[in-house]
Parts: C-alpha cells; structure tokens; sequence
C-alpha cells in the first residue's frame, strides 16, 4: 500500500472552509501529522486528478478535557489548506447524516 493513499484523513467541512473552497478554490483537509506539503500535494493529484497550485498547513494541538475527575487530552492534529490552478474542476464532498 502507497502512503499517498492515507496521507489525507478526511475532508474539513466547517462554516470557514465551505467559504474558503467556494471564494478561493482552496479545499481543507485533515492529515497526518508527519506528512509533508509535497506529500499533500501528490496525494491530492493522485486521488482527485487535479492540479494543485499550493499547499499550506497548520497544526493544531489537542484540548484538554474533563469528565467528571479525570482529566484526558485530545490528540493534536494538522490541518492542510489546498488550493487548486486556475480552471480546475472544484473537488466536491458528500455530507452523510
């Protein structure tokens, strides 16, 4: 098995990045911790058949979090904002309830 094929976890969809991909062809996604921007990059015109103008990423850390009196913590994260070239057919998600 390729690692391009679980660099990408799964689609972001929130209030921003629903914006963000409708005004600035930019898709988010959430991604392994260790991947890199070429390894993003690829991944996404592997899976999608796209071409990717940029890539940026940001990490995030884990909130802590109580229940009751234990205290635990949730995992830290990267997010991965990708923006398509110019003419590119927009990636497109299903929402399932």
């Amino acid at each position: 098995m390729n690692r391009r094929e679980y660099v990408l976890k799964l689609p972001v969809i929130t209030e921003k990045s629903t914006l963000v991909k409708e005004n600035l062809r930019t898709v988010a996604f959430k991604v392994l911790r260790d991947a890199n921007k070429i390894e993003i990059k690829d991944a996404v015109e592997k899976i999608f058949k796209v071409k990717v103008q940029s890539v940026r990423t940001a990490n995030f850390h884990g909130k802590k979090r109580r229940q009751g009196r234990y205290t635990g913590r949730r995992p830290d994260w990267k997010k991965a904002y990708v923006t398509l070239k110019e003419g590119e057919k927009m990636i497109e998600f299903s929402e399932t309830v």
